[in-house]
């Protein structure tokens, strides 16, 4: 399994930028409001779990841990 790098909030916002998709809409199309993604990007929400973390890993600012949930 290959690791992915985890990108920055400025890669990030490059990335978008490119793909000519706006932050808001981006947020609308995954089902986050602006708000909640402009806080994971500015670095104001630390995404360490919750909805948070779940933008974070979308944007490939942080990689999908495996789970270990216990049974």
């Amino acid at each position: 399994m290959t690791k992915r790098k985890a990108l920055t909030p400025d890669e990030v916002k490059a990335r978008l930028q490119d793909q000519g998709i706006t932050i808001t809409q981006w947020a609308a199309d995954h089902g986050y409001t602006r708000n909640a993604v402009y806080r994971v990007l500015n670095g104001f929400d630390k995404a360490k779990y919750g909805k948070a973390h779940e933008i974070a890993v979308k944007l490939g600012l942080k990689s999908a841990a495996r789970s270990t949930h216990a049974a």
